[in-house]
């Protein structure tokens, strides 16, 4: 439960980026957001949600991409800008320092259909011990 109406701010400016991920978001646009000053933000958003808003951004950034790249046909270079990254290069090194591979090696990952499992080994595995 929110008690502090800064934390309500800070709640408004996460859901900023929630949803306009894909938009120059910067620190200081979430604190004008906030109603604080960008240091006062940066440390009560680290303290709030554990991760500086940079971070946080840049998390939901990977995470919709990962999306757009399992879901869709478009291009690692138009997912990039989709998802608010300007340079498909940092992109690519960002993408595989978080995710452990490239865009286009998890793509092709997550579209590897998976070897059909016999049903009597899948209750074995999943039957409560």
């Amino acid at each position: 439960m929110v008690h502090d109406p800064l934390e309500r701010h800070l709640l408004r400016a996460r859901d900023l980026i929630d949803t306009r991920y894909g938009d120059h978001l910067d620190v200081p646009t979430l604190a004008a957001r906030a109603g604080v000053s960008p240091a006062h933000f940066a440390r009560r958003f680290r303290a709030t949600f554990g991760e500086a808003p940079h971070q946080y951004l840049l998390t939901r950034r990977l995470e919709r991409a990962q999306f757009l790249l399992r879901e869709t046909d478009r291009t690692v270079a138009e997912i990039c800008l989709d998802v608010g990254l300007t340079s498909v290069g940092s992109f690519t090194t960002t993408f595989k320092r978080v995710v452990g591979m490239t865009p286009t090696a998890y793509r092709e990952l997550a579209r590897t259909p998976l070897p059909a499992i016999p049903m009597c080994v899948l209750r074995e595995m999943t039957r409560p011990k």
